[in-house]
C-alpha cells in the first residue's frame, strides 16, 4: 500500500475502447489537464469570500445569540469552528491540486472504486438539504415581498396537515423559487455567473447597510456590545461545544469535496494560502455582523430576531422591503446553484457516469430538497445547530478521518490515477468495495447515535447513558478520530499480513 508509484495524471491510458467504456468515467469526472489549472491565490480567497458572504452565515452567528450568547462568545466560536475546519479542508484539498482530480474520484482510493459511492451520496444528501434550506430562503423573502402588496396571501386556507408546520403562502413562494432554481439547472451552470457578480456587490452592501441600521436605531454600537450573555456555567458548556461542533460541520460538506475546487489550482500554495486567508476571515466578519444586527434587535423589538428576512419583513416601507427581498432572492439563487448544485450533481454522476449528468443530478437534488422539510431545519436555533449542523456532522467527519488517513498515511500523497478510473485496478478491493473503509465509516457513526436519537426526541434521554448522550456534542470531532484510527490500524494490519 505504501509504495505506490504515481501515475502522471495528464497521460492517463484509456482502457480498451477508449474511456467510454469505462463506466467510471464521464467528462464532469475527468482528471483536469494541468494547462487548465489555473486558479490562483485570489481566486481561491474571492470563493470563500462568496460562499461566506450567504444568509446562512448570518443566520449561523445569530442563532448563537439566539441560544444565549453575547456578542464576543459567538464571534469566537466561529472563528474557532472555522479554523479547526480549515486544516481537513486543506489536507483533503491537497489531493485535487496534484492529481487534478474532485471528490468522488478520490474517495475511490480509501472506499474502492463502486465504494466511493457511499461517502459521496452521504455528502451530496447533506448539500440537498443545504439546497432546501437556501432555496427555503429566497422563497421566504418572495414571500415577504407579496404580502405587502397581497394581503390576503397571509389568510389563505390551510392545505397542508398541521404536523407538516407549512402555512399555504410560504408554501407557494417556496415552490414558485424552486422551480427557478430547476429552471437555472436547465439552462446550466453558465447562466449563473452574472448573478454571481450581482451577489458579489450586493450583499456586502445589504450586509453594511443592515449594520448601519442597527448601530443607529440601538443609539450606537456600545449599547448592542453590552448586551449580557443568557447562560453561564455549566448551561454555557453545554451550548458551547454542540455549537462549535455545529460551526465545523457549516462546512463539513466542503471539507470533504473540496477537491471539486482544487483541482483547478495552480499549485499546492494558491490552495493553502486562498483558503488560509478566504475562510476564517469572511466568515468571522460576516458573522459578526449577523451578531450586532441580532442583538440590536433585542433591543429595538424587545426580543431576538434572528432570520434577516424576517427582520426585513418587519420594515414598513413597501418599496425597501420588496427590493431587499427581490435582491436576496436573487443573491440566494446564485448561491445556490454554485455551492449546493455543482458539488451533488457530481456525486450522483458518480453513481452512473454514462446515465447522470449534471442537469439530472440536479432534478434529484431539488426534489431531495424538497424532502427533507427545510422550513422546519430553520424554524429555530435549537433546530438549525442540533438538528442540522451538528447531525450531519456525525457522518460527514467520519469520511473525512478515513480519506486524510487513506492519502497521507496509508499512500503517502501517491496514487494510481489510471486506476481510480478502471474497474480492475488498484482499488478494486473486494468486488470494487474496501470493506475496512466501511467498517471504519460505522465505527466513528456509531457512537454519535444515541445523542442523535435523544437530542432529536425519538427516544427518551433516560434510555441511554448520559456518557453516551452527551458524546454527541463533539460528533464530527468523535466520527473524524475514531473513523481515522480504525482504518488506519485497520490498513496496517492488513498490509502488514
Amino acid at each position: 500500500m505504501t509504495n505506490e508509484k504515481a501515475d502522471n495524471a495528464d497521460s492517463l491510458i484509456p482502457p480498451p475502447g477508449g474511456w467510454g467504456a469505462s463506466s467510471l468515467y464521464n467528462e464532469d469526472l475527468a482528471v483536469v489537464p494541468k494547462e487548465k489549472r489555473t486558479w490562483n491565490t485570489w481566486n481561491y480567497a474571492a470563493l470563500w469570500i462568496s460562499m461566506s458572504l450567504c444568509i446562512p452565515t448570518y443566520m449561523l452567528a445569530s442563532s448563537l445569540i439566539g441560544g444565549g450568547m453575547n456578542w464576543w462568545q459567538a464571534v469566537l466560536t466561529i472563528f474557532l469552528g472555522n479554523v479547526i475546519v480549515l486544516l481537513p479542508m486543506i489536507l483533503n484539498g491537497r489531493a485535487g491540486a496534484k492529481y487534478g482530480i474532485p471528490f468522488p474520484v478520490l474517495a475511490r482510493a480509501s472506499f474502492g472504486v463502486l465504494g466511493a459511492n457511499i461517502p459521496a451520496i452521504l455528502r451530496a444528501i447533506v448539500a440537498c438539504g443545504w439546497f432546501g434550506i437556501q432555496t427555503w430562503i429566497g422563497g421566504f423573502a418572495l414571500y415577504q415581498m407579496f404580502r405587502l402588496w397581497m394581503p390576503s396571501l397571509e389568510t389563505l386556507p390551510q392545505i397542508f396537515p398541521a404536523s407538516f408546520g407549512l402555512e399555504t403562502g410560504p408554501a407557494i413562494t417556496f415552490l414558485l423559487f424552486w422551480l427557478l432554481n430547476m429552471l437555472v439547472v436547465y439552462w446550466g451552470v453558465e447562466s449563473i455567473r452574472k448573478l454571481l457578480v450581482f451577489k458579489a456587490i450586493f450583499l456586502p452592501l445589504a450586509a453594511l447597510a443592515l449594520l448601519f441600521w442597527a448601530i443607529s436605531a440601538a443609539n450606537g454600537l456600545g449599547p448592542i456590545l453590552q448586551t449580557p450573555a443568557r447562560i453561564s456555567g455549566a448551561e454555557f458548556w453545554n451550548f458551547f461545544f454542540p455549537a462549535l461542533t455545529g460551526m465545523v460541520g457549516f462546512w463539513a460538506t466542503l471539507s470533504l469535496n473540496i477537491p471539486d475546487f482544487t483541482r483547478y489550482a495552480k499549485s499546492q500554495k494558491a490552495q493553502v494560502n486562498g483558503q488560509a486567508l478566504g475562510l476564517p476571515t469572511s466568515m468571522t466578519l460576516f458573522a459578526f455582523i449577523g451578531v450586532v444586527v441580532t442583538s440590536a434587535t433585542a433591543i429595538i423589538y424587545g426580543s431576538t430576531i434572528w432570520d434577516p428576512v424576517v427582520l426585513a419583513g418587519k420594515f414598513e416601507n413597501k418599496l425597501l422591503v420588496s427590493v431587499a427581498m427581490i435582491a436576496v432572492a436573487i443573491s440566494t439563487l446564485a448561491t445556490n446553484i454554485a455551492a449546493n448544485i455543482v458539488s451533488p450533481a457530481n456525486d450522483f454522476s458518480n453513481l452512473s457516469p454514462g446515465k447522470i449528468d449534471f442537469r439530472k443530478g440536479g432534478y434529484i437534488t431539488g426534489v431531495i430538497g424538497i424532502l427533507i422539510f427545510p422550513w422546519k431545519l430553520i424554524a429555530d436555533p435549537s433546530g438549525y445547530i442540533f438538528t442540522w449542523l451538528v447531525g450531519y456532522s456525525s457522518l460527514l467527519g467520519p469520511i473525512g478521518g478515513i480519506m486524510i488517513a487513506d492519502y497521507f498515511f496509508i499512500r503517502k500523497q501517491q496514487l494510481l490515477v489510471n486506476d481510480l478510473y478502471q474497474i480492475k485496478g488498484a482499488y478494486t478491493y473486494r468486488n470494487g468495495f474496501n470493506h475496512y473503509a466501511i467498517i471504519a465509516l460505522l465505527s466513528g457513526i456509531l457512537p454519535n447515535v444515541p445523542g442523535f436519537l435523544t437530542t432529536t426526541g425519538i427516544i427518551s434521554k433516560d434510555a441511554v447513558w448520559n456518557w453516551a448522550s452527551e458524546l454527541y456534542n463533539y460528533a464530527w470531532f468523535v466520527g473524524f478520530f475514531v473513523s481515522g484510527m480504525a482504518y488506519l490500524l485497520m490498513m496496517k494490519k492488513e498490509a502488514g499480513s
